[in-house]
């Protein structure tokens, strides 16, 4: 085991543990989104930066957004046909 751990109280381990979770599950989510959506610079930084979920979660509901309605803005847009 882990020596030092004896000295912080339980309460403390368990929010740290809780803390990890929780930003692990926010990181995979964004990481998974940026990967799909081709954003590269994202992926980097969700996967250097650490911030308990804030970043990722900002991705998320709001960075992600923004390239997904430019790109179905983009898909929506038809050539225009000449008449003969």
């Amino acid at each position: 085991m882990v020596t030092g751990l004896e000295n912080f109280p339980s309460w403390l381990i368990v929010v740290y543990v809780i803390a990890i979770v929780w930003s692990l599950i926010w990181k995979a989510i964004a990481l998974w989104k940026s990967a799909r959506l081709n954003k590269k610079t994202w992926f980097v930084l969700l996967l250097v930066i650490n911030t308990l979920g804030i970043l990722e979660i900002l991705y998320i509901f709001v960075f992600s957004k923004c390239c997904n309605k430019q790109k179905k803005e983009a898909k929506k847009i038809k050539p225009v046909r000449k008449r003969r």
